[in-house]
């Protein structure tokens, strides 16, 4: 129901690009992420200790390294090699690596486990808050923005979980435990190779801080362009009408020109991280060797140990850019968990009460009494509506775009709540009755046919899943589409999606019918003949008469020659009903009524 669209923001639909964004308020937000995972603290504080102790396992390795070297280097100065102590620490070396390999491989099962269940679990709370949010929090926000939080939000966390989790432990780990290493080996020597740190965190600073600002336009401009081309491509037979093709093919470059300087930038400085930490490791290499061989050369450290922090040094960077690029993921994590627990604290749709009523039996009377709605409390667009309908009636409403005709059936489905006054159906307010069951007394047509992807029986059974097969049958044939299923390649069972070729008649045939398998006792008919040619409208009102029959129906139409033969006619202006009455009584009135009618009717009138 899209026709209040002057009273309505617009609505859009694509969500914005998380890759790069930046938290609002990262201890906030970080504070709060933590407390989410609590359910998950056991399982995540035995994936740290496996990451931690996989790390120490392959840190160890390098010392025993240095240990099998000076043994083996021990005949230079005239001692038998141990060979029993090179195969003692053979075996000790294998086991570390092993137990390493095997702690690392628990630690990334049991962290892929709990990143797929936090994904599940936030999906799950996103989909439930999704059916307990006020329609007018749709009418505020797009629905492209909805689903990137259920999409692109989660997934940013669900991969960061999976992917840096293990990584921030293991580098921690590794810094800090080689460091402790190197300097129970040679406390000399680890302060030479801890010279290397500040050198190297300059350059990493530096190369992020850089590489970042590029980075977001990347996306930025990425987004941009995927939108475009989304949108471009969408409607490319009006681009192509109006010879738009030149104009938008120059936006395109425009936009794609700009993404390629953000993207060769980007990886320009990104790329630049690599050499730097070498060219730091490499000089790391050089002072250990200088200041080692003045030390071996007086006694102070073997071979053994210079080897080993050799090895070390070549550790200890790798984690240090690891650190780095996580400070960055982290970042991106906590701006999606923000936009996630911002759509989870939005404010509820009123809890409904515990002894409600439920209709049964339902006869089909309607009396609208002092309603006052707006879709913003300041601004009110139904004023004091009053109307009673009688079972089996049929309501035509009509007025220009923007007038209130389409918020007026949204309020009698319970959509949105009275600002004032109430709406009883069979003499219950639809205040006392659950929204379900509200909604279950009116069958909709509306404009836009919406099917889902499936068969036409699944389609067609939506709101009756009881629904038997003489049923489906005899629906279709009152609305006059069996015989179009009938020959379709697979009848009934044929899949319906976006590929295939139904045209728009044969989908609003195919919801009316729908409409008549669902049988309930009052109709919501909105604007079902706006879209489709004169001989499809003939079929589509035959089919909805047959429909309507005997039931209490509310029909919203531009094309007034669908509801002459309606019992009421409303016609509505800012929300008012400000002439009511049959078609011909209106036309004698020469009102508003009679201006619609004759601004479309001029030639049948002469």
């Amino acid at each position: 129901m899209s026709e209040e669209k002057n009273q309505q923001p617009p609505r859009h639909g694509r969500g914005p690009i998380i890759g790069g964004a930046k938290a609002k308020n990262f201890k906030k937000g970080f504070i709060r992420f933590i407390k989410y995972l609590s359910p998950f603290y056991v399982a995540l504080i035995i994936s740290i200790i496996f990451a931690i102790a996989g790390t120490v396992c392959s840190i160890l390795g390098p010392k025993f390294l240095g240990e099998m070297t000076d043994v083996a280097s021990s005949q230079i100065f005239g001692i038998p090699i141990d060979f029993s102590k090179i195969a003692y620490l053979g075996i000790w070396l294998v086991c570390l690596y092993l137990a390493s390999a095997i702690f690392e491989y628990f630690q990334g099962y049991l962290t892929g486990i709990i990143s797929a269940k936090i994904g599940r679990k936030m999906r799950s709370e996103i989909n439930e808050k999704i059916n307990t949010l006020p329609l007018k929090y749709y009418d505020k926000k797009s629905y492209g923005d909805t689903l990137s939080r259920i999409t692109n939000d989660v997934d940013t966390i669900t991969q960061s979980l999976n992917q840096s989790l293990s990584q921030i432990i293991s580098s921690i780990t590794t810094v800090l435990g080689i460091i402790i290493i190197m300097f129970t080996i040679s406390w000399q020597l680890a302060l030479v190779s801890l010279l290397c740190i500040p050198l190297g965190l300059t350059f990493v600073v530096l190369i992020v801080k850089k590489s970042q600002k590029y980075y977001r336009e990347q996306q930025k401009t990425l987004g941009e362009l995927n939108g475009h081309i989304e949108e471009i491509y969408s409607n490319h037979n009006i681009v192509k009408a109006y010879n738009g093709t030149e104009k938008e093919s120059e936006k395109f470059e425009k936009l794609n020109k700009t993404l390629y300087k953000a993207g060769y930038k980007n990886q320009f400085f990104g790329s630049m991280m690599m050499p730097l930490m070498q060219f730091t490791g490499n000089f790391g290499f050089i002072a250990v060797t200088i200041v080692g061989a003045i030390l071996a050369v007086n006694g102070s450290v073997s071979i053994g140990a210079i080897m080993s922090f050799i090895i070390y040094i070549r550790a200890f960077t790798r984690p240090l850019q690891s650190l780095a690029s996580i400070a960055s993921i982290l970042q991106s994590t906590v701006a999606a968990s923000e936009r996630i627990f911002e759509f989870l604290d939005e404010k509820e749709i009123a809890k409904e009460k515990s002894d409600l009523k439920k209709l049964e039996n339902t006869k089909g009377n309607v009396e609208f009494k002092n309603v006052q709605f707006g879709y913003n409390s300041d601004k009110i667009i139904i004023n004091n509506f009053n109307l009673k309908v009688s079972a089996g009636q049929k309501v035509a409403i009509v007025g220009h775009t923007g007038a209130g005709k389409t918020t007026l059936v949204s309020l009698l489905e319970r959509f949105y709540e009275l600002n004032s006054g109430d709406i009883l159906i069979d003499g219950i307010s639809i205040k006392d009755m659950s929204r379900q069951n509200v909604r279950k007394q009116f069958g909709m047509v509306l404009q836009d046919a919406w099917l889902f992807d499936g068969t036409i029986k699944e389609n067609l059974k939506f709101g009756n899943e009881n629904a038997t097969d003489e049923e489906i049958i005899k629906a279709t044939k009152d609305a006059g589409i069996y015989d179009f299923i009938e020959k379709l390649p697979n009848k009934f069972d044929h899949i319906l999606s976006e590929n295939t070729q139904v045209s728009q008649g044969q989908k609003q045939l195919l919801t009316i019918a729908r409409a008549m398998i669902q049988n309930a006792p009052m109709l919501i008919l909105d604007e079902a003949t706006s879209s489709v040619d004169t001989r499809t409208e003939i079929l589509i009102q035959k089919a909805m008469d047959k429909l309507s029959k005997n039931k209490t129906s509310f029909v919203i139409a531009h094309r007034l020659s669908t509801i002459k033969n309606a019992d009421i006619i409303l016609v509505i202006e800012n929300g008012d009903i400000v002439e009511q009455g049959t078609h011909e009584t209106l036309l004698k009135k020469k009102g508003k009524y009679y201006k619609l009618y004759t601004s479309q009717f001029t030639d049948e009138l002469e």
